[in-house]
């Protein structure tokens, strides 16, 4: 495109800058005159200063063209001006016949234009100009990997869709995840625990090695959700390197020391799990669930006053933690503390009002103590707010059939088997009911039903026990023995099963087997030895204030002379209103501070909470598919709402 040109006259020296004007063709140009301003022609030794545009940055032809000259001495001049201007032409479907008209038009201006001083500056603007630099505004190779945000996306939906149950889909999604991310580890994971639902180990053992590989191994996530799935698949040792490998690459993944501790758990080195809780407390600080386990611990070895201490920690680090208030009251229960195990429960539910687990232990707590109406409205809010939840009904069902009909207690046990076909407690208590009830046909046959679902679960061993017992009292001695041998094999710890079938012995006259039964069954016992020195070195590590603690602990006192006040955390103030206060002694207070026991109005709690109607729950147990439980917003949101103010504009006056 031509920006500027100038035609010499004779009469006046003086330059003129002409602009062009599209005419009515619009591949022709016309050229208007206009004066700006006066100036003197630069002499050729200033022009010569001028320096050359470079041909990488404009690629269209030239607009200048050298005048026909044959003097050698202008031809020298016109090399050097022919780089003084390079801009780019715009892009128009012209004839050749038009474009040779224009340079003949343009040969003409060529000797002012050159002399023009403003052409050094439009070249230095036109440097900085994109639109004179077509290769700096285009894209390496960056285009064909897409924007980060869509790794959190493609997470999210994969997660979504394995929640459906649709693996195909999912699966498909986060190996595209893994192709153009292969460096993020959440990809892996989610693709792991996707396989191991499936029951696909080995492909899932692979996904976690090459994401290990890919991370370099820096990434604890991978090596965690690895050993948890070589600890299911029984490589023990393999399990306990993996978990090892997980804190070496990041000594605060809290996961990594609390999963590894309760393998050794479950391989029966309690010194060896309370270490390594010892140093995820050391590394981690305070975290609910190693302060949880470790308090289980203690209840396991009677020290109930430090489990109800670690029990404190562990709601203080979460009030939140449903399941701890839950094990702290199942202590209560084992220690007969009713009223304390009310109040903790009571905090359970609040804590996660719909929590399956909360409500249904809460309501067998009821109906055990003698309060069945209250048990049965617990169990019915439950499964009110949870009615894909078999376990509820299955109580609700053995509540039924104890306390009312056993028609009732069918209709329940049939409607949770429909619920969830797999869960086999449903059809071993279903089995149960129909032996108790003389129907030995049905029974067996629920039985059976139980047992192919999985023949090497816990729940099939007791299923096993539960069916020796019938055949036995049928007077199918040979099918009893065999069953309970079975059992046995599944879980040979089981004292029950080994007393049964001892006792069956016994009654049959062989006590010399009865006696052999019993001594196999302490020859192969696991013993668990456990000591209280962990606790000196354990304090060290959750507070400096050890003599404080082992004061609130009692550890450094006479036990017949025992401290009064609740246990608390040195330099923590508490506020009773809160949490409810446990007592060291166990008085006729059942371990709480009664002054500061606050009672929950259930009915008023469940109708502000979750908008249920408490008049209509037995409506609800026959129509489950009519209440949509209300959904909780989470405290952060909610502050958001609060605060959140209405900002309203001006309106401009048209």
């Amino acid at each position: 495109m031509r920006l500027f040109s100038s035609s010499p006259s004779s009469s006046s020296p003086k330059p003129n800058f002409t602009l062009f004007s599209p005419s009515q063709n619009p591949n022709k140009f016309t050229f208007k005159t206009v004066h700006p301003f006066k100036t003197r022609l630069p002499t050729p030794s200033l022009l010569s200063l001028i320096p050359p545009c470079s041909s990488k940055i404009y690629s269209s032809s030239t607009v200048l063209n050298k005048e026909a000259d044959q003097e050698g001495s202008v031809e020298a001049e016109q090399d050097t001006f022919k780089k003084v201007l390079v801009v780019r032409r715009p892009v128009k479907d012209v004839s050749r016949e038009d474009d040779e008209s224009e340079d003949v038009e343009a040969e003409g201006n060529d000797d002012a234009l050159k002399s023009s001083r403003i052409d050094a500056g439009l070249e230095e603007f036109a440097k900085k100009m994109p639109m004179f630099e077509p290769e700096r505004v285009e894209s390496g190779g960056s285009l064909g990997k897409p924007l980060t945000v869509n790794l959190d996306l493609a997470l999210y939906k994969a997660r979504v869709l394995a929640r459906k149950y649709r693996y195909e889909e999912a699966e498909t999604i986060l190996e595209k995840c893994i192709y153009y991310w292969p460096e993020d580890g959440r990809s892996y994971v989610t693709l792991g625990k996707i396989l191991s639902k499936q029951s696909k180990m080995a492909e899932a053992r692979a996904v976690y090695e090459r994401g290990c590989q890919a991370t370099q191994g820096e990434n604890p996530y991978i090596w965690q959700c690895w050993a948890v799935l070589e600890n299911k698949m029984g490589n023990i040792r393999r399990a306990r390197e993996l978990f090892d490998a997980a804190t070496v690459a990041d000594k605060r993944h809290i996961a990594a020391w609390h999963g590894w501790a309760v393998l050794e758990l479950k391989q029966g080195n309690v010194k060896k799990a309370r270490h390594l809780l010892a140093k995820g407390l050391k590394f981690c600080s305070g975290n609910e669930y190693i302060y949880q386990t470790l308090a289980l611990l203690e209840a396991r070895a009677s020290r109930y006053e430090q489990a109800r201490y670690l029990f404190r920690q562990a709601t203080k680090c979460n009030p939140k933690s449903c399941a701890s208030w839950l094990a702290w009251a199942q202590l209560e229960v084992q220690q007969e503390n009713n009223r304390a195990a009310r109040l903790l429960f009571e905090k359970a539910v609040q804590a996660s009002p719909k929590n399956r687990f909360a409500w249904h232990v809460w309501g067998v707590f009821e109906a055990n103590i003698g309060n069945i109406d209250k048990g049965r409205k617990l169990l019915k809010i439950g499964h009110a707010l949870n009615p894909r939840d078999p376990v509820l009904l299955q109580s609700l069902a053995l509540l039924e059939y104890k306390h009312s009909t056993a028609n009732l207690a069918r209709v329940l046990f049939r409607r949770a088997s429909e619920l969830d076909p797999r869960h086999q407690p449903v059809w071993i208590a279903w089995g149960w009911m129909e032996w108790k009830e003389g129907n030995i046909s049905t029974a067996r046959e629920l039985y059976q039903r139980a047992l192919s679902i999985d023949s090497t679960t816990e729940s099939a061993a007791r299923c096993l026990q539960a069916w020796g017992v019938l055949e036995q009292r049928a007077g199918n001695l040979s099918a009893a023995r065999r069953l309970f041998r079975s059992s046995l094999n599944i879980n040979s710890q089981s004292y029950v099963t080994w007393m049964t079938w001892a006792a069956l012995e016994e009654d049959q006259g062989n006590s010399v087997r009865a006696e052999e039964i019993r001594n196999l069954y302490f020859q192969q016992r696991t013993e668990v030895v456990d000591d209280a020195s962990w606790v000196m070195g354990f304090l060290d590590v959750i507070d400096p204030a050890l003599d404080s603690i082992k004061r609130l602990l009692n550890l450094d006192q006479d036990p017949s002379n025992k401290a009064q006040e609740p246990l608390k955390d040195a330099g923590v103030n508490e506020t009773s209103a809160q949490e409810p206060l446990v007592s060291s002694s166990s008085g006729q207070n059942d371990g709480f501070d009664i002054e500061n026991e606050s009672g929950l109005d259930l009915d008023a709690f469940i109708e502000d909470k979750l908008l249920l109607d408490p008049s209509k729950l037995d409506i609800l147990m026959e129509n489950p598919g009519s209440f949509t439980p209300k959904r909780i917003k989470s405290p952060r949101r909610v502050w958001r709402s609060q605060k959140r103010t209405t900002m309203t504009l001006p309106q401009t006056s048209i």
